[in-house]
């Protein structure tokens, strides 16, 4: 399967399928709008007024619910969607979105609003230019971010901390503590390196992706951080050091690891049906991995390998949730596995994310249908 970047290629994992070395990738370019991280207001930025709407664009990938209960949808390239419980509204570029394509959505403990934005393809440039925006509930304001970070303020495990994925072929994460963004490089691997110094891009001028991007960073029930990467693994942090799970034991191959999932035993899933893993700290050396058997169900002893695991997430009731690249969402409660089609009308749809609200509900963002909610045994799709 295709490699597909869970943040900003949003076109669909068909279209990656030409390969990698054929096609063109998104390399970062962070526009800053402040002086130094978001220490105000910008007074350039115009009130965000938005367009109340009837219904949302198609392509609406990620949903998120804020701390004051308001919902917000992030699209391919109509904006973002605020839902109130009584008002769709619309923001754009022309309320100061910096990009109409948005990428991610999280939520400081103010009860600020980030989103993560990325521009169409520029031909000449070879490149997209992504922006981390925050909404104060009147405007959107850019994060600054710096070339490099000083060594004493970079790798840091704060509670409060926000992380964002660097955009394709930077290779970098961020960390945003409030005040200042803060640039960060995965630790190397011989794996990464090997890769690169096989792959010049004087000999290679196609390749735009590094095997350090990352399409997935992941907080565990313990604050430990994992960044799901695009063909190296995944990478533990805990706030001291890092530790591997290299892509040969993963095998997870061209698909990479998009989805993480911390299940209600304390155990870790990455993409894959047939096995978890448990984190083994009774080494000095450093963390283990222990693999263990993944789902199988007593009903279907010989049910096959979920593929295509996109996104996951664990209900209020402990039960894991898997959205796949084409074969709807699986549930699986420790004993059964059982597959909940999604579809519009009649045609099976194309899902990109399984999110949880405040109140448990999980919700789906999609590649062209809109947001789907659970209702009761059935995933539909949501009607403001």
């Amino acid at each position: 399967m295709a490699r597909h970047n869970s943040e900003l290629c949003t076109g669909g994992l068909l279209r990656c399928l030409a390969g990698r070395l054929v096609r063109a990738g998104l390399a970062l370019a962070l526009v800053a709008a402040l002086a130094s991280g978001v220490a105000g207001q910008d007074p350039k930025q115009p009130v965000a007024k938005g367009e109340v709407v009837l219904e949302f664009d198609k392509a609406v990938m990620h949903v998120f619910q804020a701390k004051n209960g308001d919902y917000w949808f992030g699209s391919k390239d109509s904006g973002v969607y605020r839902y109130d419980g009584k008002t769709l509204v619309n923001f754009t570029t022309k309320d100061g979105l910096s990009h109409n394509h948005v990428g991610g959505i999280q939520e400081d403990k103010a009860g600020n609003i980030y989103f993560t934005t990325s521009s169409d393809f520029d031909p000449v440039r070879r490149r997209f230019t992504q922006v981390i925006q925050r909404f104060d509930g009147k405007t959107f304001s850019a994060l600054a971010v710096p070339e490099k970070t000083p060594a004493e303020q970079a790798w840091k495990l704060q509670p409060d901390d926000l992380w964002f994925g660097g955009g394709q072929d930077s290779g970098v994460v961020f960390r945003y503590d409030g005040k200042t963004m803060h640039r960060l490089e995965l630790p190397t691997t011989k794996e990464g390196d090997d890769f690169l110094a096989a792959h010049p891009r004087s000999k290679y001028p196609n390749i735009k992706y590094s095997p350090y991007d990352t399409y997935i960073n992941y907080k565990d029930s313990k604050g430990n951080l994992w960044f799901g990467t695009s063909n190296l693994g995944v990478c533990r942090y805990d706030g001291k050091s890092f530790a591997w799970i290299p892509e040969s034991e993963l095998r997870n191959g061209s698909f990479g690891t998009r989805s993480i999932v911390e299940d209600n035993d304390g155990k870790f899933w990455f993409c894959d049906s047939l096995h978890r893993y448990v984190v083994d700290l009774g080494d000095r050396a450093g963390p283990r991995f222990k693999k263990e058997e993944g789902i199988r169900d007593a009903k279907d002893p010989k049910m096959p390998r979920i593929e295509g695991i996109i996104s996951s997430v664990v209900d209020n009731a402990g039960v894991l949730w898997m959205a796949t690249y084409g074969d709807g969402v699986w549930r699986y409660d420790g004993k059964t596995a059982t597959r909940y089609p999604v579809k519009d009308g009649d045609q099976d749809i194309t899902l990109f994310t399984i999110r949880k609200d405040t109140q448990g509900g999980l919700w789906l963002g999609t590649h062209g249908a809109g947001p789907y909610k659970l209702n009761g045994n059935t995933f539909e799709k949501f009607r403001p």
